[in-house]
């Protein structure tokens, strides 16, 4: 499988990578079935998460090995969850909602807490990442999107917008030139799934169900 590393063709002075180009592609559909709210959001990021392995390894970024892996792990709790509770909603879809202001909390305190410690275990063993801060903020970032997602919270989106504003500066810093194409789409994306799920969470108040 060495060809997934080998160079499939040059775009603007960057060298892409097959790994990288099929794996953020494949990515990309997650993000899409994901704003769509389709269960199918779920083993797509399992599947992407596989190939993206193999990128950033190319790319001795441990930090970004561990993100996918945790991608791969979080992906398949989140399938459950969505499996488990895809009834929540009066159409039959998936539930979305704001997060409480304590899960807020936790989100945001689990982040901090998380980008400090990965962040000093890279200090520590530079040889896990060449950029040992900007990888631990989107190592954890990641995962702390993927787990607001599998709970359908609508903060799910803002994550995502504060990983892709380091994300693509250190993608195309590290040679992962697609990577860094990918993430600028991403961004519109987010954008328009925000708005999705914004209104879909505040869809059953209008309809004079709970909240």
């Amino acid at each position: 499988m060495n060809w997934l590393n080998s160079e499939a063709f040059t775009l603007f002075g960057q060298h892409i990578i097959w790994s990288d180009m099929i794996g953020n592609t494949i990515g990309l559909i997650a993000l899409a079935l994901g704003w769509r709210r389709s269960i199918l959001t779920w083993p797509a990021q399992l599947l992407s998460g596989l190939i993206l392995v193999g990128a950033y390894a190319s790319a001795d970024l441990a930090g970004g090995v561990g993100k996918q892996l945790l991608v791969i792990g979080v992906a398949a709790w989140g399938w459950w969850q969505w499996n488990r509770g895809r009834q929540q909603a009066q159409d039959g879809s998936i539930a979305v909602r704001f997060a409480t202001w304590k899960e807020r909390g936790l989100l945001a305190g689990g982040a901090v807490l998380g980008t400090l410690a990965v962040g000093g275990l890279f200090t520590l063993f530079p040889s896990l990442s060449w950029s040992p801060w900007a990888d631990a903020y989107i190592f954890v970032g990641t995962l702390v999107a993927m787990v607001a997602q599998a709970r359908g919270l609508v903060e799910f989106w803002f994550a995502w917008l504060l990983v892709d504003l380091v994300g693509v500066p250190l993608a195309f810093s590290s040679g992962l030139g697609f990577s860094g194409l990918v993430y600028v789409v991403y961004f519109a994306l987010v954008l328009w799934g925000m708005r999705d799920w914004w209104l879909r969470s505040r869809t059953p108040a209008l309809e004079g169900a709970p909240a």
